[in-house]
């Protein structure tokens, strides 16, 4: 496939995931955030787990379980801390400097060059996200900012890692030992932080459905995919496209105004989204020693 297929393919990834929010707010019981992060992630990998039949092998359980970690279980959690710490603008803002932080793990890791074109996409993009969901009176939080911090930093080193150990099966089998692996971790904090589920109506079946199948099975293996083709900075960059679609659905499903700042702020975003792409052919900056 051509890399503009590719690159369609892995933004439908963080486009789905910018409809968490309104599944999230619309669909499902209120309190659960880490019950719902296990439910999102747990099924789905044990339900792919089925179809590809194949369990990681000895020499790469370790790694699975740090993987399904990072990019599932920490992450996940430490953005619910930064959601429930931190007003919503102030912690999108902050989870999007997860792009420059791959920059740096990719040059460490796996030594990828250092592009003056990567670290301006990704302040490009940080901006836009900024414009997009910030507010005047938006506060801050020690706690909150830490934990969207390490949130970014969890992400972004399951992206540079996934890319760094390339499994010898597929990426359906891959994704499902990931989401298998996560939902397991995040299965005992869920006993221990939230009281039990209430009794689940249709609505919130069907919200859990969604967030599985498609906002996890779906869209991680499309993730996954994208990572195996492309470079980590090219990759990351397109998670600017999550607050995107949140404020697009936001304005079309919840009747929420969209004013000139939030304007500017999208098509900022897409700007470092472009930026991003056209970095993966500048001479680098720097090279790994």
């Amino acid at each position: 496939m051509s890399r503009g297929t590719d690159l369609i393919l892995t933004a439908l990834a963080p486009a789905i995931w910018g409809s968490t929010y309104l599944v999230t707010t619309e669909f499902l019981p209120d309190g659960y955030p880490v019950t719902i992060a296990m439910l999102r992630a747990l099924p789905a990998g044990l339900l792919l787990l089925l179809v590809v039949r194949q369990l990681p092998t000895r020499e790469w359980w370790g790694k699975v379980m740090l993987l399904g970690a990072l990019n599932f279980s920490i992450f996940w959690a430490l953005l619910f801390v930064a959601a429930y710490r931190l007003p919503g603008g102030v912690a999108a803002t902050v989870g999007a400097i997860q792009p420059l932080i791959v920059i740096v793990l990719a040059f460490a890791l796996l030594g990828s060059p250092v592009r003056a074109l990567s670290v301006i996409a990704g302040v490009t993009g940080m901006t836009g996200v900024a414009l997009l969901v910030l507010t005047p009176d938006a506060s801050l939080d020690f706690v909150g900012i830490a934990a969207g911090i390490g949130g970014a930093v969890s992400m972004a080193a399951g992206t540079v890692l996934s890319r760094k150990w390339k499994p010898p099966v597929s990426l359906l089998t891959f994704t499902a030992w990931q989401l298998s692996a996560g939902g397991l971790l995040l299965l005992p904090l869920s006993l221990w932080l939230e009281p039990p589920l209430p009794a689940l109506s249709a609505e919130n079946a069907l919200g859990i459905a969604y967030l599985g199948l498609i906002g996890a099975a779906l869209t991680y293996v499309l993730w996954f995919r994208g990572i195996s083709r492309m470079e980590p900075s090219a990759i990351s960059s397109l998670g600017f496209l999550s607050p995107v679609t949140a404020l697009l659905l936001g304005w079309w499903a919840l009747d929420q105004h969209l004013n000139h700042l939030q304007i500017l702020g999208f098509v900022t975003v897409l700007a470092g989204i472009w930026i991003s792409q056209l970095a993966v052919r500048e001479p680098r900056l720097a090279a790994p020693a």
